[in-house]
């Protein structure tokens, strides 16, 4: 968690709490020491956050405080909402959940003017496609690709054949028809697009991948649109996407 949002973080957790919260009790929810909440405590008191203490009883948030509303403009709502909508179309399960709480959560402090945007406003995210049929947990897969851990496939080809492989996962492609996890595959020692309905069983190993995750899209996006120009210079006739 950037600092930045661990601050935040803090200045929510106080402003919801109904009596004195300790560092320890900030540290346990943060997942990071008290040391580190008195420092950070410290900078929102420096920065002028009425932030009050007693050592032993724990911090309280000064009345009145609030974080700067957000101002949207009415665009930037209808794009969120849209947004969100193809989302809840194309996303799975955990992620059309987080888009509706998103959205909720807008709602409740933009002004009351903006608020029918939200609501009604006539924007349609169109569901032609048949739900896919997963066997894998696909909000897991994509904290493992967030966290930057390898993982272990069991993966069947479009022949049934199956193969066990440890990839260093990259990005989660959403695709109208199908998923597809971008990885770095160590059994054939390049990359790879794996379908996740086509991924049979998945292990979340304690291994972090070799390299920076943004370095190894980079290279993933260098060596796909070489193969992409190439296939295009062969079949001059098929449409590009």
């Amino acid at each position: 968690m950037r600092r930045a949002d661990r601050l935040l973080q803090i200045i929510q957790l106080l402003r919801r709490a109904r009596r004195p919260v300790t560092a320890a009790d900030i540290a346990r929810e943060l997942e990071v020491t008290p040391r580190t909440v008195y420092r950070d405590v410290a900078s929102l008191m420096t920065n002028g956050v009425p932030v009050r203490g007693e050592a032993g009883i724990g911090y309280v948030l000064g009345e009145g405080y609030d974080l700067p509303p957000l101002m949207f403009t009415a665009d930037e709502l209808e794009a969120l909402i849209l947004g969100a909508r193809f989302v809840e179309v194309q996303g799975d399960t955990e992620l059309a959940a987080a888009a509706q709480d998103a959205v909720a959560k807008i709602g409740a402090v933009v002004p009351k003017s903006l608020r029918p945007i939200l609501l009604d406003a006539p924007l349609i995210a169109p569901d032609y496609h048949e739900r896919i049929e997963e066997n894998i947990n696909t909000g897991a897969l994509r904290r493992a690709v967030r966290d930057g851990v390898k993982l272990h496939l069991d993966y069947a080809d479009e022949h049934g054949r199956r193969t066990a492989r440890t990839v260093w996962p990259i990005a989660l492609g959403y695709l109208d028809h199908k998923r597809i996890l971008i990885a770095h595959c160590e059994l054939r020692a390049d990359y790879r697009h794996f379908r996740t309905d086509r991924i049979a069983g998945l292990a979340i190993l304690d291994e972090r991948i070799p390299a920076r995750r943004e370095a190894l899209y980079n290279e993933w996006w260098k060596v796909f649109q070489a193969e992409r120009s190439a296939y295009m210079a062969q079949h001059p006739d098929k449409p590009r996407a």
